[in-house]
């Protein structure tokens, strides 16, 4: 080829590159979800197909970037305006990260988690961990957080009594008053809460649409919140069945727990024991047959001063079928469950390890005591095995367990590896705050509650308050930008597996009521007191924050009571009780409706997210597959507001007209379930929105009328 012949080429080459329409970023995407990888939760050995999606005859050249190698991707299809690329990798058992690489005409760019982007920065990239795969039925699944002691007393007969015992320097109390809120050291009073009262509200639950009840802990342990387990191989009789009841209460002053005759027969008496674990059984199998699952708190970082292995109150002393504990007795079998550091204090000896320096939280001391480790993981098989059948576990303070990190990580892979092989359909689900990456890489946790990119992202951006109700922000009010890097920052921490599961919850045990934060209170109970939770609360900034909650990728999850509008400062204001007869029924409807609208439609379970228009006080993201497509639009204003959004991006075709549906749409003025149609021009949306509103519209298929352009 002369010269001028070359010219001619470049001339071409150069005219064409002009003529292809400017770069458009918005029309790129791909992501985890099992559209754009196949299979979803690959096994070592699999081929993996990847596919990333542009703008029809939009781009040069595409590359999957992964492992230092770079594939060049192919066009197999286009469809509605947009090209589909793939390209197809072996993996092996190690973790594969990978990006995109895109060149259209002089523009080179990067395609991750962020989304189109000038440099690569590796927290964003994808990944693929061969064989992690987490259980089917938690992937958007709806979950319930019980608190039992304040959900319903079915069984009056099991009540912990007024001076049973003591408990941090003062007698346990039975509040006869159902609908007082808690007190300060609401630690020791007892409402009557028990497992009788859940199974009496199994029709309920079922029939608000809940497929998980999560436990807060029920073994037996002193205080209303059983985070300080006295007896991990028994539910707490309290909670359970007492057929052997007896004994007395201390005496008025008397603080000395070996005196608590009546606690000591309830629960050290085997007869109990071992009639509450019936009895749970048998409720596992009633939920599970109602097509509903059950997960147990466990607690595994620390016990109770109360525990029988330590046994600092001197409960099991005296009782036949129990060793000594280590408090009790230098020579304890389990002397070596706990660091003690004076050596010549015993009998009684009050020198060992707590969790956080507190004597009535004693550290595990797994490092030096392969007798507690192995116990524990027999703890960790039982409950997930017959008789009970339990389907999985929520970890307390789980990065805190151990000594050291490196123990720490590997007790959980150890952990893991007897749970899945007592029923590999368990979930293991971690509470954790701050960056848990480096426990979801498939060997240890399935997924984390998911405070970073669900609570308290939403709770900034619809209430500007922090989840403690200790903070509010103007700035963050309403700050839809930091919303969405926050979200998108947090989520790149997770594997579409653990995603998928991921814990969403608005309130919970540890935190304020979400309801309470919507009145802008800063502050706690022992301050503002109890009334002050409910002054000035705004239900339809509620309403919009379930809608995110049953539409936002992961697993819903209502703590008990916020469906029907219980309002409360952090703990223990938040654990109040169940108000049955006093309920919200527009709230428990609402959480009904949108339950149902979060389980009928496919993509708002598995499908993938896409931000589409954002503004102050204004957010908007579509979920979709390839054949299913929803729209979210929130406008937290005091305002209506006019939108225009570009719902081409899910996928939807710029050259038919076509129609969305409205499933739902909630506002200052209550909310409506009457199915409105809105027609889609151009791929464009047109919406008013309410104020503090919100709306989920579908896409309805096959509806378009073809338009001359």
């Amino acid at each position: 080829m002369n010269y001028e012949n070359i010219k001619n080429v470049q001339k071409i080459q150069e005219y064409v590159t002009n003529m292809r329409p400017a770069f458009n970023k918005r029309a790129v995407f791909s992501d985890e979800t099992e559209d754009y990888r196949t299979p979803f939760e690959p096994e070592p050995g699999d081929l993996v197909h990847i596919k990333i999606r542009t703008k029809k005859n939009n781009v040069d050249m595409i590359y999957l970037v992964f492992e230092e190698q770079r594939e060049v991707m192919q066009r197999v299809s286009s469809k509605d305006g947009f090209d589909y690329y793939e390209a197809v990798i072996p993996v092996g058992t190690e973790t594969v990260r990978y990006y995109f690489e895109i060149y259209s005409g002089k523009i080179q760019c990067f395609y991750n988690r962020f989304g189109v982007v000038k440099e690569i920065d590796e927290h964003y990239s994808f990944g693929i961990v061969p064989g992690f795969k987490t259980p089917e039925w938690a992937k958007g699944a709806v979950m319930y957080q019980i608190f039992v002691d304040r959900f319903c007393n079915g069984d009056p007969s099991n009540d912990v009594v007024t001076n049973e015992y003591a408990y941090i320097s003062a007698p346990v109390q039975h509040v006869d008053d159902w609908n007082r809120p808690p007190q300060a050291m609401d630690v020791r009073d007892f409402y009557g809460g028990d497992l009788q009262g859940v199974w009496d509200k199994l029709d309920y639950l079922q029939d608000l649409g809940v497929d998980v009840i999560y436990f807060n802990p029920i073994f037996v342990s002193p205080s209303n919140h059983k985070y300080d387990i006295q007896d991990y191989d028994y539910i707490d009789p309290h909670y359970g069945k007492i057929v052997n009841d007896g004994g007395d209460p201390l005496n008025w002053g008397d603080q000395e727990n070996a005196h608590a005759s009546k606690y000591i027969k309830r629960v050290a008496d085997y007869e109990n024991l071992e009639a509450s674990n019936e009895f749970f059984a048998r409720f596992v199998e009633e939920v599970h047959k109602r097509g509903m699952k059950v997960i147990l708190d466990g607690v595994f970082n620390h016990c109770g001063s109360f525990n029988k292995w330590l046994d600092r109150e001197r409960i099991y002393e005296h009782q036949q079928g129990y060793e000594k504990g280590a408090f009790v007795d230098a020579s304890s079998p389990y002397r070596t469950f706990f660091r003690f550091h004076n050596e010549n204090s015993w009998p009684y000896n009050t020198f060992y390890d707590g969790w956080w320096g507190h004597d009535t939280l004693p550290k595990l001391n797994y490092e030096d005591s392969p007798m507690l480790y192995d116990y524990i993981m027999k703890i960790a098989r039982k409950w997930v095995s017959p008789p009970y059948n339990v389907d999985g576990w929520r970890l307390d303070v789980a990065a805190d367990l151990g000594h050291s990190n490196e123990y720490n990580h590997q007790f959980w892979r150890d952990f893991r590896k007897n749970v899945k092989e007592a029923n590999p359909n368990a979930i293991i689900l971690a509470e954790h705050y701050g960056e848990a990456k480096s426990w979801l890489e498939g060997d240890q946790w399935d997924t984390v509650m998911n405070y970073d990119a669900f609570m308290e992202p939403i709770t900034w951006f619809l209430t500007g308050m922090e989840k403690h109700s200790d903070e509010y922000s103007e700035g963050m009010l309403g700050n839809s930008d930091c919303f969405i890097s926050a979200m998108k920052y947090h989520m790149a921490s997770f594997y579409a597996p653990s995603l998928m599961t991921a814990m969403n919850e608005l309130s919970n045990h540890d935190h304020s009521r979400f309801l309470t934060r919507t009145n802008h209170k800063v502050g706690r109970v022992g301050q503002l007191g109890s009334e002050a939770a409910s002054e000035g609360i705004n239900k339809a900034i509620f309403r919009e924050a379930v809608v995110m909650q049953m539409t936002w990728p992961g697993a819903p999850t209502v703590y008990y009571g916020d469906e029907a509008g219980v309002c409360g400062f952090t703990d223990p204001d938040n654990r109040r009780t169940y108000p049955w007869r006093q309920e919200d029924h527009e709230l428990i409807a609402f959480h009904k409706a949108m339950i149902a609208i979060h389980k009928e439609n496919k993509e708002l379970l598995t499908g993938s997210l896409k931000f589409l228009t954002n503004d102050y006080q204004f957010l908007s993201y579509g979920r979709f597959t390839n054949q299913e497509k929803s729209v979210i639009v929130i406008n937290n204003s005091e305002e209506s507001k006019t939108v225009e959004l570009s719902v081409w991006e899910l996928g939807i075709s710029r050259i038919r007209d076509s129609h969305f549906t409205q499933l739902i749409v909630t506002g200052d003025f209550g909310y409506s379930l009457i199915k409105k149609v809105h027609v889609c021009k151009g791929g464009v949306l047109r919406l008013v929105l309410p104020s503090h509103g919100a709306m989920v519209l579908k896409h309805s298929k096959n509806n378009g009328v073809k338009v001359d352009r």
